[in-house]
């Protein structure tokens, strides 16, 4: 897929489809206009009978438009113009990109970005458009023998700027845009796979060819044997129920200054997760293969990493693992003892992603990290809290919160922080250990981040809870590749890249 910026005359571009936006009412949008007086009022005519009336998502393809230099002429709805925002503004393009797919056109030009939806930057317009469309293109089809649809045929989208002095900005935005996109499609991709192909193995062997494929990047993989004899119990006691050895995967890219303290992502890399002796419900059980989500984002943007070449230091950590029922699987009321030292008491043999994370989280301090942030799909009772919309995350450090909340905020990939009071650490007391696996029911969600910071004491932290949004439920099952454009908009400001 190719990606391009186009300037000039809107009258006067060659182009097989140009998207235009039109506001409730029969408002058309500043380009739209310009294509209507080049033609003599087409679009006008076209609207006055009642065809488009301007809603969000609404499509209209018209042909033969007289004056003009493109061959087609898609009229989107974007709604109110005073409420035309971020929502809006994807919801249009996605239904523009739909229609080209639809009808098999191989190359347009967007307008979209132009209308300055409120609350977005030029860059954010134009890189937005980028990343919804790669969105609306993704298939998942790997497993599949025959193919219900065919593969889009749309090749190159090209997005137009008002101004040739925004061309730049614009130049850059596509080119974030396409990488990150890139991340998000390699986090849909693992996501998406079946516990019996995405092992822990087959996460190690992705992270091997990563490396193989860019030479700035350095892979090492921990067996289960290297994890013994280090000591971390707690990992090890999650994939004793399992056929399938567990991997702590490590991929180290240098790209910052020698000596600069790096930043390291640490993602939950659950490929299955059916709850252990403490057994999941059948029901939607399936979709415990999103169980590796946080894992699947760190690949995600490692790889923005790669393709950008960012100047900084950057360490991924991917903890994988199955949790299943097996005879030597976990008990409730086992008692293990993590790479910390600290000796857990397992309550719930389905809080199992803390036990993973805990150790790779202790793991972390040998590379005396500047800073370090976890995702996982950690707790249901994070979307309890927030619904499905929003990452919840924790932190003590309000400087990193306000960059969390700044990274998902300008990419869309919105944050909410929860807190993360001492309060809360009493609900993990245990009797027989140095702390219990979980809480009472409720504050699951707080309770899961205080279990965590237990491990984290010795560098600057921040947890997010991705259960809600790394994945879609129903008929538009699938993975979302969230919260790789968070974690890529946080990297490139790390770089000292200007994103406006």
């Amino acid at each position: 897929m190719e990606f391009k910026i186009e300037s000039g005359d809107p009258t006067t571009l060659k182009t097989p489809c140009l998207i235009l936006g039109v506001f409730e009412q029969a408002e058309l949008s500043g380009p739209a206009a310009a294509i209507d007086k080049a033609s003599g009022g087409y679009l006008s005519d076209v609207l006055r009978k009642g065809d488009m009336d301007g809603e969000t998502g609404r499509t209209l393809m018209l042909y033969g438009a007289p004056g003009v230099g493109c061959e087609r002429v898609l009229l989107v709805g974007c709604g109110k113009r005073k409420e035309f925002d971020r929502r809006g503004y994807r919801k249009a393009l996605a239904a523009a990109v739909n229609l080209l797919v639809d009808t098999h056109i191989d190359a347009a030009l967007c307008t979209l970005p132009a209308l300055d939806p409120a609350g977005m930057t030029p860059y954010q317009a134009v890189r937005e458009a980028v990343t919804a469309c790669a969105d609306t293109l993704y298939r998942y089809d790997r497993t599949k023998q025959e193919k219900k649809k065919p593969r889009p045929t749309l090749k190159q989208f090209a997005v137009r700027v008002a101004r040739e002095g925004d061309a730049e900005t614009a130049r850059q935005a596509v080119r974030h845009g396409a990488v990150i996109a890139q991340g998000i499609d390699l986090a849909k991709d693992l996501s998406n796979l079946p516990g019996n192909l995405c092992t822990p193995g087959y996460l190690a062997e992705r992270a091997i060819g990563l490396g193989r494929d860019y030479p700035a990047l350095r892979v090492e993989v921990l067996e289960e044997k290297d994890m013994a004899s280090l000591g971390m119990g707690a990992l090890l006691s999650v994939s004793r129920g399992s056929r399938q050895p567990a991997k702590l995967i490590l991929m180290e890219y240098r790209g910052g200054a020698e000596g600069a303290k790096p930043v390291v992502l640490v993602g939950k890399g659950l490929t299955f997760d059916a709850g252990g002796i403490s057994l999941k419900p059948s029901s939607d059980m399936d979709e415990m293969k999103f169980d590796m989500c946080g894992g699947a984002s760190v690949f995600g943007a490692m790889l923005c990493a790669l393709e950008l070449a960012l100047p900084l230091n950057l360490i991924g950590v991917v903890p994988a693992s199955e949790n299943l029922p097996d005879g030597d699987a976990n008990k409730p009321g086992d008692i293990v003892t993590s790479l910390s030292g600290q000796t857990i008491e397992i309550l719930n043999t389905d809080a199992e992603g803390r036990l993973i994370l805990c150790d790779a989280l202790t793991y972390c301090e040998r590379f005396d990290p500047e800073v370090v942030i976890d995702m996982a799909t950690l707790t249901g009772a994070v979307m309890v809290g927030l619904g499905r919309r929003v990452s919840g995350y924790f932190t003590t450090d309000d400087e990193l919160a306000k960059q969390i909340s700044d990274a998902g905020e300008k990419s869309g990939d919105r944050t909410w922080r929860l807190p993360l009071w001492d309060e809360y650490q009493q609900e993990l007391d245990s009797n027989f250990a140095d702390i219990a696996n979980i809480g009472s029911r409720w504050g699951g969600a707080l309770t899961a981040a205080c279990f965590l910071a237990r491990f984290t004491k010795n560098y600057v932290w921040a947890h997010l809870d991705i259960a809600g949004v790394a994945n879609k439920t129903g008929p538009k099952k699938g993975a979302t590749g969230r919260p790789v454009p968070l974690l890529a908009d946080f990297l490139l400001t790390k770089s000292g890249i200007s994103l406006e």
